[in-house]
């Protein structure tokens, strides 16, 4: 998993984008994958500032249990979650 992060400071709301190309599986596993993903992103943008833009790119290999493991390990690495939140 990839992660970009752009934070301009302004207050615009914090917006996740997410990127699963073929190379990652076929249709129902790619959907499956963001699906995934964008449940986790939940709990960890409402946690955020605001002036964020993210764009989660979803390498082969993606397909397994460990995926939102992955994504909450690639999110703490960039700002960790204030207390008492996932």
């Amino acid at each position: 998993m990839v992660l970009h992060v752009l934070a301009d400071g302004s207050q615009a709301p914090t917006t996740v984008g997410f990127v699963v190309g073929k190379r990652v599986g076929g249709s129902v596993v790619r959907h499956r994958v963001q699906r995934r993903l964008r449940h986790a992103a939940r709990a960890w943008v409402a946690a955020r500032p605001t002036g964020v833009r993210v764009v989660v790119r979803a390498l082969p290999g993606a397909e397994g249990d460990g995926v939102v493991a992955d994504a909450h390990a690639a999110w703490s690495r960039f700002a960790p979650a204030p207390a008492g939140t996932p």
